[in-house]
């Protein structure tokens, strides 16, 4: 039993490192200047993104193109440049800690 109790915890807390570290990839690639997890900025609040993509199995690809090549129109007047500092492979985790929002 104490050796369920542990592994739980340790999961949980390799779980929060992981969604910290994602943070921390926003912030390091910019993101957070136009963006915020819980408020609208200049862009949407993640968690307003995770919601409106809840359930949609194409929302991960859809949000990386998104990420990477820019896009307009889905939130609003002002349009999110492309961010060429941001490989596919950061769009990626970047997207998918977003959509694990709740």
């Amino acid at each position: 039993m104490k050796k369920t109790v542990y592994a739980a915890a340790l999961m949980a807390v390799f779980a929060s490192g992981s969604a910290m570290a994602n943070a921390d990839l926003a912030k390091a690639k910019n993101c957070m200047a136009c963006h915020n997890v819980d408020a609208k900025v200049v862009g949407p609040a993640y968690k307003e993104v995770a919601k409106k993509y809840a359930g949609d199995k194409t929302a991960e690809a859809k949000l990386v193109q998104k990420v990477l090549k820019g896009s307009s129109g889905t939130w609003g007047a002002i349009p999110m440049p492309a961010n060429a500092q941001v490989s596919e492979a950061e769009a990626k985790t970047l997207v998918k800690w977003i959509l694990a929002l709740k």
